[in-house]
């Protein structure tokens, strides 16, 4: 059986919950994203940034909506949260 590698709104929901990040459930890729970087710290950033660059260099296919929440939302707030604690 060909299985392609795709991920779509509620694997992305499943490996936030799986790294300890709260979402409802139902939520949308943005609902998600928006979640995982309330009260950024150092720990969680880490592990949304290795997150991030697993699914990217994984080769699976990421759906248009959730590489759209991870451009809109996660990547900036991580920059955002790096360049904050850098010019500390």
């Amino acid at each position: 059986m060909m299985h392609a590698d795709l991920i779509d709104q509620e694997d992305l929901l499943g490996q936030l919950k799986a790294l300890g990040f709260q979402a409802p459930n139902g939520a949308t890729a943005d609902q998600a994203c928006e979640c995982a970087v309330r009260g950024l710290n150092n720990e969680r950033a880490i592990v949304l940034r290795t997150m991030v660059k697993q699914m990217y260099t994984s080769g699976a296919t990421i759906l248009p909506a959730v590489r759209q929440a991870i451009d809109r939302q996660l990547l900036p707030a991580l920059a955002e949260y790096q360049q904050s604690h850098r010019a500390r």
